[in-house]
């Protein structure tokens, strides 16, 4: 193995690393690393270094390999130190400068280990051995005791800097005559265990999932749409070839609880036990969505264990809902770390020695089925060729210039990696691409005739509306003989789930001035209010008796929007346990949704509903003579209007209309609209009080929604 593997930052052998400088490792850390290591992480690098040397230095025997900043694939965990010894899988985390031993700084080490043995192919035979290392900690444990669970996972051991070495020793005394770690350990396959898909199983046999992502479809349609996926799952296997699945469905009816529901379907398949090498998981690129989705399922998970009398860590429950749940990116980086690079002649290849060849799953990931939610949000080539070039993942530096595919074509080509078969299947959202460099439902369609003609595909016809590709699937479509259209891939709703299709057909018709629009909100007004106001006060006023028990409301806002801070209203900061707290604490604390003094942009909830919400519609979209006008802030003094027909240009008023249509489609049951008066006040010198919120930047759109028949607030 080199000093350097996108899997880390830097690894070598004892022998090699005791006998390097420490700035010259230093050296390689940083180097090494995305971006400008924090002047604390550089200081305790330092130190673990000189504190591994002297460490290993005592060691009779130097056959081992340390490995600093070891990313866990495809869980976004990294751990400071790894040392494979003996047979032997030591996991050290480091706290550098503290003299306490704290109770979480415990917990997180142990989940390193357990993460290792529930998710690393060639951790989950050996010893696993987690030590939290505390440099101004006096003391050390006195006994290395296996865990009650007999998992060889052994109970964690705390020391301070000098302690180390007793500790290993005491150690290898404890388990003299344990197999090598395999060879390729720094390259293992991601392959969950049985027994954390089971657990992952018993989260969704009682969840409670839908009351954060909650749909009114018709159960008979969503499990239409199921069964159809699943024998299109079913097909691939048996007939040995690799399907896609395109899914479409108005905001609300249930995209993502189908996705869940095919993906433990297809794991367990009517069995008690998992069905050997049949999983599939759920991606996605939405970091808010991902993180609610799995705080939601993993403390509903403890609380039913609680209620039952049994002990459940939620660190437990997250690490179960983890193997179902993920991040398309680390699936996506995760399968980068294992191309031949630099990359030639524009033709990816697996590297041989930064990956290993399974027998069933050859090159690929383990999971059969990859459902992929939110797939119009995928990158461009652009993107995703320029965040490589710079160097992007596992936080590494691991730069792939000249990268020849977008992420679509991309992920198409990992599950292609499989030897046997595979399905893709994609939930669509229509014209909800908000972000630059996503690329739509478009790039998928081209990388499937450009580069995979072989892969069979299967389509729902509403995927040739406007606000997919631009209407243009039909035309993408025309040549390539391998595609069947069925309406069951079409999330309709019956009149149970009236209320999601005419609220979808409603801000549709409202976004594109359709003369219906006035017709379709009478039809909605008494099952589900949209009124309108000028006054925050008086929309708060509105949403507080609305919401009822634990319902949920918030204020809503684009992330073009800028001037809501005289309103009293702050935009929620990014980051995903942000968007965990905003969407599942109690309205008792005030970083709850419901205290409506934060408000979420469309970045952060996007895939995820409450019960009624504020729109808080500002002066960065503006009916003009009857047509949208969009404008950028410049960050200090005034509105700049975004012109312009180049392919860009179009594109960023595409995305800015699309944040609109997202945050018009997240209320289940109602919502109101706040458009400001703006203000009309002068100085006595006659100039504007604020000239960035005069009234006419929002006077026309507040008469263009009256004019549809939208009721007022008095």
């Amino acid at each position: 193995m080199s000093n350097q593997h996108p899997r880390c930052l830097y690894s070598d052998s004892f022998s090699n690393f005791i006998t390097r400088g420490e700035m010259s490792v230093f050296g390689e850390l940083c180097d090494h690393y995305h971006g400008d290591a924090r002047t604390t992480t550089r200081s305790a690098w330092i130190n673990e270094i000189r504190i591994m040397q002297e460490t290993i230095s005592q060691l009779e025997d130097k056959d081992g390999r340390i490995v600093f900043e070891y990313d866990i694939p495809r869980l976004g965990k990294r751990i400071d130190v790894v040392l494979l010894y003996k047979g032997i899988i030591f996991c050290i985390e480091f706290k550098v400068g503290e003299s306490r031993i704290l109770e979480a700084d415990i917990d997180q080490v142990l989940d390193y280990a357990l993460d290792l043995k529930n998710f690393h192919r060639f951790s989950q035979d050996n010893v696993l051995v987690p030590i939290l290392a505390a440099t101004g900690y006096g003391s050390s444990s006195s006994v290395v005791q296996a865990s009650v669970y007999d998992d060889r996972v052994v109970n964690p051991l705390v020391t301070g800097r000098s302690g180390l070495f007793s500790l290993i020793s005491a150690v290898l005394d404890r388990f003299p005559d344990e197999a090598p770690v395999h060879p390729n350990w720094i390259i293992s396959p991601y392959a969950p265990t049985p027994t954390i898909i089971e657990a992952a199983r018993s989260l969704y046999e009682s969840h409670s999932v839908e009351n954060i992502t909650r749909h009114e479809a018709d159960e008979v349609s969503t499990d239409r749409t199921i069964g159809y996926i699943l024998d299109v799952i079913r097909k691939s296997k048996s007939e040995q070839k690799k399907s896609i699945c395109f899914v479409t469905g108005v905001p609300g009816a249930g995209k993502t609880l189908v996705g869940l529901d095919v993906a433990i379907r297809q794991t367990y398949q009517g069995h008690e036990e998992p069905v050997p090498d049949e999983g599939a998981v759920y991606l996605s690129g939405n970091g808010p969505l991902v993180a609610v989705l799995t705080e939601a399922l993993a403390q509903d998970n403890v609380r039913k264990c609680r209620e039952r009398n049994e002990k459940k860590k939620l660190s437990d429950s997250r690490r179960e809902v983890g193997k179902s749940i993920q991040m398309i990116h680390r699936y996506r980086d995760n399968m980068l770390a294992k191309i031949r690079n630099p990359v030639e002649n524009g033709i990816l290849e697996i590297d041989p020695e930064k990956a290993v060849k399974m027998e069933k799953s050859g090159f690929g990931e383990v999971e059969h089925v990859a459902i992929f939610d939110e797939a119009q949000r995928s990158w461009t080539h652009k993107r995703l060729a320029d965040y490589l070039r710079r160097g992007g993942t596992y936080g590494n530096k691991l730069k792939v210039p000249n990268f020849p595919m977008s992420e679509a074509a991309f992920l198409i080509w990992s599950l292609d990696q499989r030897e046997d078969w595979a399905a893709i299947i994609c939930l669509v959202g229509g014209g909800q691409e908000i972000n630059t460099g996503e690329a739509g439902i478009a790039e998928w369609i081209k990388a499937i005739n450009e580069e995979f003609p072989h892969w069979e595909i299967h389509i729902s016809p509403q995927l040739t509306e406007p606000e997919y590709a631009e209407g243009k699937v039909n035309e993408l479509l025309k040549n390539n003989p391998n595609v069947q259209y069925s309406n069951d891939l079409h999330l309709g709703v019956s009149l149970r789930s009236y209320r999601a299709e005419k609220v979808s057909a409603f801000v549709h018709a409202l976004l594109t001035f359709d003369k219906n629009a006035a017709s379709l909100y009478e039809e909605i007004r008494e099952k589900y209010p949209i009124v309108l106001t000028r006054d925050m006060a008086k929309a708060r006023k509105w949403l507080h008796e609305k919401v009822r028990g634990t319902e949920r409301t918030g204020v809503l806002v684009t992330k073009e929007a800028a001037r809501f801070k005289p309103l009293a209203i702050h935009i929620l900061p990014s980051g995903d346990d942000n968007a965990v707290h905003w969407f599942l604490e109690d309205k008792d604390d005030t970083r709850s949704s419901n205290y409506l003094e934060d408000a979420a942009t469309e970045i952060q909830v996007q895939g995820l509903e409450l019960d009624y919400t504020c729109l808080l519609w500002d002066a960065d979209m503006r009916y003009e003579n009857g047509t949208w006008q969009f404008y950028t802030f410049n960050g200090n003094t005034k509105w700049i209007k975004q012109t312009g027909t180049s392919e860009s240009k179009q594109e960023k008023l595409k995305y800015m209309l699309n944040a609109y249509r997202v945050l018009l489609t997240r209320a289940r049951a109602g919502m109101v609209i706040c458009v400001p008066e703006g203000n009309p006040n002068k100085t006595l010198s006659g100039f504007w009080e604020d000239s960035t919120r005069l009234p006419e930047y929002y006077d026309g759109t507040y008469r263009y929604l009256r004019s549809i028949g939208i009721e007022t607030l008095e």
